[in-house]
């Protein structure tokens, strides 16, 4: 078949555009022909995957996401394909991959009444309408159970139509059978001695995956305990700006570092002691689960879609929402016992082995391949 797939951006460390890569190839290695359109390519092309990238666009997001759906349109009524999928929310997609939260749920709790009578929350809404509607046509990939029941309840959208997928934690983010060496190169190469209690921060969007947290957290534990040596490493793209100020107001310049962008996840998740993820919003989390798998505790927030699992394992601490700094601060000192971080390790462990975490992008694949032709089949009765 010939499928479409449409993805605002593309970066190499974003979860949704890693997802997005892997079904894509995922597809491909089935012999379809697949062809990316999008505003913005980072990082390498996918080999053998056509890519179609939009004439630049400025103005506001809603304004570049207008212009990037119509030259979309045009370009495939001159170059029809047998399936839309979309990565992001908009019309006219056959499948649309939810790996966003729901925005009308977010705007409703979050937002005030004004913002909800502007013209960008017209605009969000009716895309995410487009693809909910009741009386709509799009077919939907979830990865979150919990997403899936806000937009049953939001929108009322037909069951039929919701696709519930496992989680997809790639292969390398199982725990090594030399685990330890490789935690102790690991350790050597960030210049980390025994003794130093290491957090990890996992994500681009930091203030969404509750970066300032995790810093206020840092602070406070080292104000409780001064003579803690402790270090927060955090890996991922997005400005540092704000959150750097933050750090150097609430002094910790030295146990916070910001590596940018990384390749070698799968061995950062094996020199830390602990993942930190008090996220305020989070369809998934897959970064949960690629901890879990590798044997590293936990510390996360009710607020993401997978951390159902991590309190299922008993692989770490998940934080009840509202959102409270002072759970945060609690759990990062609870963390420091050396033999409840052995628990949680066995048991995420334990779980990672018996439970389906991994097949979410062959999942995917194939239910694109079964509603796309099954679209195909209907147009040719």
């Amino acid at each position: 078949m010939q499928l479409a797939f449409l993805i605002y951006k593309y970066f190499p460390y974003g979860g949704l555009q890693r997802d997005c890569a892997r079904i894509v190839q995922e597809l491909q290695k089935r012999g379809h022909h697949c062809r990316v359109y999008c505003a913005s390519w980072q990082g390498t092309r996918l080999a053998g995957v056509e890519v179609q990238l939009a004439p630049p666009s400025a103005g506001s997001n809603v304004r570049r996401n207008e212009r990037f759906l119509k030259w979309v349109q045009a370009e495939l009524a001159a170059d029809p394909v047998d399936g839309v999928i979309g990565f992001n929310k908009m019309p006219g997609l056959d499948v649309y991959y939810a790996g966003d939260p729901c925005y009308l749920d977010k705007a409703l709790r979050e937002r005030n009444l004004l913002y909800r009578l502007g013209w960008r929350f017209r605009h969000f809404a009716a895309w995410e309408r487009a693809v909910f509607d009741p009386a709509g046509a799009t077919e939907i990939l979830l990865v979150s159970a919990a997403e899936q029941r806000k937009f049953e309840r939001l929108y009322r959208t037909p069951q039929a139509r919701m696709h519930l997928l496992p989680p997809g934690v790639a292969p390398d983010r199982r725990r090594p059978a030399d685990a330890v060496s490789r935690r102790a190169g690991a350790r050597h190469r960030l210049g980390l001695t025994y003794d130093v209690y290491t957090l990890l921060f996992i994500g681009s969007g930091f203030i969404t995956k509750g970066l300032d947290r995790a810093i206020r957290g840092v602070a406070n534990l080292r104000a409780a305990q001064p003579d803690l040596r402790l270090r927060l490493y955090v890996a991922g793209q997005d400005a540092i700006g704000r959150f750097g100020l933050l750090v150097r107001r609430q002094q910790v310049q030295e146990q916070v570092i910001f590596l940018g962008g990384r390749d070698d996840i799968a061995d950062l998740l094996l020199a830390a002691d602990v993942l930190v993820h008090p996220a305020r919003s989070e369809a998934a989390g897959i970064v949960l689960l690629e901890a879990l798998v590798a044997g590293l505790p936990v510390v996360t927030t009710a607020a993401c879609g997978y951390a159902h699992h991590i309190e299922t394992a008993g692989a770490g601490l998940v934080l009840p929402e509202p959102f409270s700094q002072d759970a945060l601060d609690a759990a990062l000192a609870q963390m420091l016992d050396g033999a409840f971080r052995d628990k949680c390790r066995a048991s995420g462990l334990a779980y990672a082995a018996s439970e389906d975490l991994y097949s979410l992008h062959s999942a995917g694949a194939t239910l694109i391949e079964q509603l796309i032709r099954r679209k195909r089949d209907r147009a040719n009765d």
